[in-house]
């Protein structure tokens, strides 16, 4: 049960820091407050609340990792380089993958609750 704490503080920790000291987190967070009353006036069923929240959850986790790994590449090599920025844009490119797979979830979610579909 310990192991299960300690992991949970660790997580916190994380997105406190995210909070702080990334803006793109703390926008991807205020998605998800969002996300939380709104899912619940889209969906149409459970399964549909819970891939809506989800996929603000799945764009809030990459954008962590993307955050993270960015900060990492910053101390270990301040300077601009040519690798490093191919990686950073990669990182990039994820965030814009889950951010897209949110948004056609939600666009779908809203087509399906006014019957477009």
């Amino acid at each position: 049960m310990d192991i299960i704490i300690r992991s949970l503080r660790h997580s916190f920790d994380g997105l406190r820091h995210g909070f702080r000291e990334q803006r793109k987190v703390r926008l991807t967070l205020g998605a998800l407050g969002l996300a939380f009353p709104l899912a619940f006036l889209i969906a149409d069923g459970p399964w549909q609340w819970v891939a809506l929240v989800a996929a603000v959850i799945l764009s809030l986790s990459v954008e962590l990792l993307n955050s993270c790994a960015e900060e990492l590449w910053d101390h270990v090599t301040p300077e601009n380089h040519p690798d490093i920025k191919a990686v950073k844009d990669m990182g990039s490119a994820a965030v814009f993958g889950a951010h897209l797979i949110g948004v056609l979830i939600w666009i779908a979610a809203v087509l399906d609750r006014m019957r477009f579909f």
